[in-house]
């Protein structure tokens, strides 16, 4: 049986949950530029970003 153990794989840790996560067979192309273990943290990163502006004192 061919084929590469889980433990084999390339890992990455999420910057926004900090949880380790493993390459997938549907990032084969793209590993370098994926960032995030999923879709939910890929959202919350933009709403983060989105977020900073609320230290200012609104009117």
């Amino acid at each position: 049986m061919k084929g590469v153990k889980k433990a084999d794989l390339p890992t990455k840790t999420c910057p926004v949950c900090n949880r380790p996560f493993t390459w997938r067979k549907k990032w084969e192309r793209v590993w370098d530029e994926v960032k995030y273990c999923s879709d939910r943290c890929r959202g919350d990163a933009r709403k983060r970003e989105g977020g900073r502006q609320d230290d200012a004192p609104r009117s």
